[in-house]
């Protein structure tokens, strides 16, 4: 257990690092203070904080750094966030209010948004989409035996795609195809269609087709499409900024992390409620030793939860970062719910 004089020297250190990026001696701790403390007692106080782990001494500074088990405590029993700005609510408010016509679109400008208001990199996940349900499916006639295939969900999901007809199948197998699927499927979650298209719809779709096996094909890429989890990542470039790194390979394999979403998946985590920190060597990745994702869920009743989350050091500032990550996803979770409403009525 820290003693009050302890938290507070802590809050200090860890604040005034991450400001600053300087190590803090106790001649500086002593004029930030809220108490009026001697210079030798704040040394032997950082002393006890050293000895339980908490700060640590660089190479370079007699003063003192927060280590990642004191950033741990910071976040877990000091840290408050701040209250957002004025102009950050107008900021996030006016870039959600444009006219969007997809999900994904909110979601991907999110991940900008985010990226702009904290300068780290950031991502945003989508509401959980095992509960969404097939709404339609149609053939659209492009000319020249080109066909695009397009797949609506109950949550406003649109995914299509564009393949090429033999010659041999005509207008009227194609629209008795797309009977077919609409009436066997529409209604039914996304993964009971894969279900189905594993099962008796092959056999179904054979009385119309003689080959069946291509148009399977390109229904369920677009099916996979809609069912997946997509993450959409904000600022990429601002990993340069911050990264203690300058090795290539290093940066290589931070990037190629990010760009692989079964990877930032893993690190991400399942949605949990509220706002978590993970720090440093918490992260299973070594590529994020030195850094820090704090991440949020978003809630939209009953179409589900999605996630939004931000990378940057471990020399962030935390009480700021919480605070905007707080509000964005309440801001984005009304945006939502607006598009939704607006799509069911």
């Amino acid at each position: 257990m820290l003693s009050e004089r302890q938290m507070m020297i802590l809050r200090a250190v860890v604040r005034d690092f991450t400001n600053t990026g300087v190590p803090v001696g106790s001649k500086a701790l002593a004029k930030q203070l809220p108490i009026h403390v001697s210079s030798a007692t704040i040394r032997n106080e950082m002393a006890a904080l050293e000895e339980q782990g908490l700060i640590k001494k660089t190479h370079s500074s007699s003063g003192r750094i927060p280590s990642v088990e004191g950033y741990r405590y910071y976040v877990d029993h000091l840290v408050k966030p701040d209250p957002l700005r004025p102009n950050d609510i107008d900021v996030i408010q006016s870039s959600l209010g444009g006219d969007f016509h997809k999900i994904d679109e909110i979601i991907s400008q999110s991940a900008t948004i985010l990226s702009n208001l904290t300068s780290y990199t950031a991502f945003t996940l989508k509401p959980e989409l095992k509960d969404s349900r097939l709404s339609g499916f149609r053939l659209v006639p492009l000319g020249k035996r080109q066909v695009m295939a397009i797949l609506v969900t109950d949550s406003g999901d649109v995914e299509n795609q564009t393949f090429d007809v033999s010659e041999s199948v005509t207008g009227d197998q194609l629209e008795a195809v797309v009977r077919l699927i609409n009436d066997q499927l529409v209604g039914l979650t996304l993964p009971e269609v894969v279900q189905k298209l594993q099962a008796d719809i092959p056999m179904k779709i054979a009385n119309y087709l003689q080959s069946p096996e291509g148009f399977l094909d390109i229904f369920g890429d677009v099916l996979t499409r809609a069912a997946q989890e997509r993450f959409y990542v904000g600022g990429r470039l601002n990993l340069l900024n911050f990264s203690q790194d300058s090795d290539v390979d290093s940066l290589k394999s931070l990037y190629s992390l990010i760009d692989k979403t079964d990877d930032i998946a893993n690190v991400l985590g399942q949605p949990r409620d509220n706002i978590s920190v993970q720090i440093g060597n918490e992260m299973t990745n070594d590529a994020l030793r030195n850094f820090s994702l704090i991440t949020a869920t978003y809630d939209v009743n009953q179409h589900g939860k999605g996630m939004i989350a931000i990378l940057g050091p471990t020399r962030m500032p935390y009480s700021r970062m919480l605070g905007i990550v707080g509000a964005f996803r309440e801001e984005l979770a009304k945006k939502l719910l607006d598009y939704y409403r607006f799509y069911d009525e």
